[in-house]
């Protein structure tokens, strides 16, 4: 006799998020249309005042102008365009200028792109580290400037809007005031702040956002670039979006993307209110449950602002991330850990390392992302879920420091 399998509980909603109705059905109405965006000819012209009305859109939702609106393939190009092209640029205009100051706490779509300036492009870098709570404070950021040679030496400086796993909310536009005052391009990713927090994409010089994240489209994201912002760009041939970013527009996926920052930033604040209800439920359950369980970043309960609406980041003693993954994904609950996995090997996440967790703390992560779709429902089952998860990980942890403990004796 066959075990059913479990109901499926999707927590991962800051990996990627479920298609919104409404965006399957305009990709679907775009994709049985025939034209080019850059052609002249009537069906081409079509196409063209389909993006068109897409940017207007999106720039509305973000709060700047649509010809400041760049059509990427998603948010990682566009963090790639804003960090490289920003640093080539300045550095050609003033070699002096080879500093890039970057928060610690970056998504490896920012830290990937600086490390790989130092390793090839002659760059340094001043990392700016958080506090405990993972915020990146003014104060920081005007010492990091300061140091290795002063502002005079920096290219761009890049701290995300949010968090891509504890939530944290940065004072983006502080930080972006301390920046400007020493003429120097503020860049924030902003791909998890989009339909969670109050966002305002003029307030920073170049700011990137991603359609999956909020029900749109896979492959489809934005860099907005100030009208005095002006990138080398990472591709070239047929000069689309401003000569940033050459190649044939992909016109469904645009039209889908307007349509799913659209309702982000009109839903904004009942969806956060929503989500955070369910997190502060998430939260509270799972440390009655445990004494061994805290919570990663700031939380107050119904707060909105200093943590996004929809993140639950735990760290659960003597566990290990990974185990936790697996036993509740097996239990039906689809989450992630706090943990990159490089080469094979699991290693403790990069962004609790710099708020300064310990090593071995920072092993036994878990990420619970909520989105729209979930439901009282879905805590309810991870908290029935996470009992039996943690007795079979930390037996799995206990059994595993015996066999190494025998192995060193």
């Amino acid at each position: 006799m066959s075990v059913p399998a479990p109901a499926r509980v999707y927590l991962d909603h800051a990996a990627t998020t479920p298609v919104l109705d409404e965006v399957v059905e305009v990709v679907a109405r775009e994709m049985r249309q025939t034209g080019n965006a850059s052609s002249l000819h009537d069906p081409g012209r079509r196409a063209r005042r389909v993006v068109e009305e897409s940017r207007e859109q999106v720039a509305q939702a973000l709060g700047v102008r649509p010809s400041e609106v760049v059509f990427t393939s998603g948010g990682t190009e566009a963090d790639n365009l804003a960090v490289k092209g920003t640093y080539a640029a300045r550095r050609a205009a003033d070699p002096a200028r080879d500093r890039l100051v970057v928060a610690g706490t970056e998504h490896h779509a920012v830290l990937d792109p600086v490390e790989h300036l130092v390793a090839h492009e002659g760059a340094r870098v001043t990392w700016v580290e958080p506090d405990a709570e993972g915020v990146v404070t003014p104060d920081a950021l005007a010492a990091a400037l300061d140091a290795d040679g002063g502002p005079a030496t920096v290219a761009l400086v890049s701290v995300m809007w949010a968090n891509n796993e504890v939530g944290t909310v940065a004072p983006v536009p502080a930080l972006a005031a301390v920046a400007r005052e020493h003429g120097i391009p503020f860049h924030s990713d902003a791909v998890q702040a989009l339909g969670q927090v109050p966002l305002d994409l003029s307030r920073v010089d170049l700011g990137v956002v991603t359609g999956h994240k909020v029900g749109g489209p896979l492959g489809v994201g934005v860099l907005t670039a100030g009208r005095d912002q002006a990138p080398v760009p990472l591709t070239h041939g047929g000069g689309q979006e401003r000569g940033l970013r050459s190649g044939t527009l992909d016109t469904p996926a645009i039209a889908g993307l307007a349509v799913a920052v659209t309702h982000a930033a009109q839903h904004q604040a009942e969806h956060a209110a929503y989500l955070a209800g369910l997190r502060d439920a998430l939260v509270t359950g799972a440390l009655a449950l445990d004494p061994g369980i805290t919570v990663s970043g700031p939380w107050t309960p119904a707060d909105t602002a200093g943590r996004l609406a929809g993140n639950v980041h735990l760290r659960v003693a003597d566990c290990e991330g990974d185990s936790l993954l697996y036993l509740l994904d097996a239990a039906g609950v689809a989450c992630s850990t706090g943990s990159a996995c490089q080469a094979g090997v699991p290693r403790p996440s990069h962004v609790l390392l710099a708020m300064g967790v310990p090593e071995q703390e920072a092993a036994g992560a878990l990420r619970m992302t909520l989105g729209h779709g979930s439901t009282q429902a879905d805590v309810d089952a991870v908290l029935a879920a996470l009992p039996p998860a943690l007795e079979r990980a930390r037996r799995a942890h206990a059994a595993a420091a015996g066999s190494q403990t025998r192995r060193s004796a």
